[in-house]
C-alpha cells in the first residue's frame, strides 16, 4: 500500500485524515481508491470531464507527476503521495 498525504483543506472530505493508505500500481489508481472511499473529494480534485484540477498538483516521492508520466506514474508499496493544492494570493 503506498501512503497519501492529504492537505489540510481535503481532510473534512476525509473524516479529518491527513493520511491515507491505498492500493495501486499508478497515481491514477490511488486516487481512484481515494475518490471510492471518499467520494466527497473527488469534485476539489477533478473536473466534470474527470481530469485532474489545473491547481491540484500531485508528487510521489517529492518528484512532481507532471514531469513523469502524469496519472500513469508507477507506485511501489511504500511510496508516499502528496496532494498539494496550489495557493494563490497576493495584492
Amino acid at each position: 500500500m503506498a501512503k497519501i498525504l492529504i492537505p489540510t483543506p481535503l481532510r473534512q472530505f476525509t473524516g479529518g485524515a491527513d493520511t491515507v493508505e491505498a492500493s495501486g500500481a499508478t497515481v491514477g489508481e490511488l486516487l481512484a481508491a481515494l475518490t471510492t472511499n471518499h467520494p466527497d473529494i473527488k469534485k476539489n480534485l477533478f473536473n466534470d470531464e474527470g481530469k485532474l484540477r489545473s491547481f491540484v498538483n500531485i508528487y510521489v516521492n517529492d518528484e512532481d507527476i507532471r514531469y513523469l508520466s502524469k496519472e500513469a506514474t508507477e507506485v511501489a508499496a511504500g511510496d508516499t503521495v502528496s496532494i498539494i493544492p496550489s495557493i494563490a494570493g497576493g495584492r
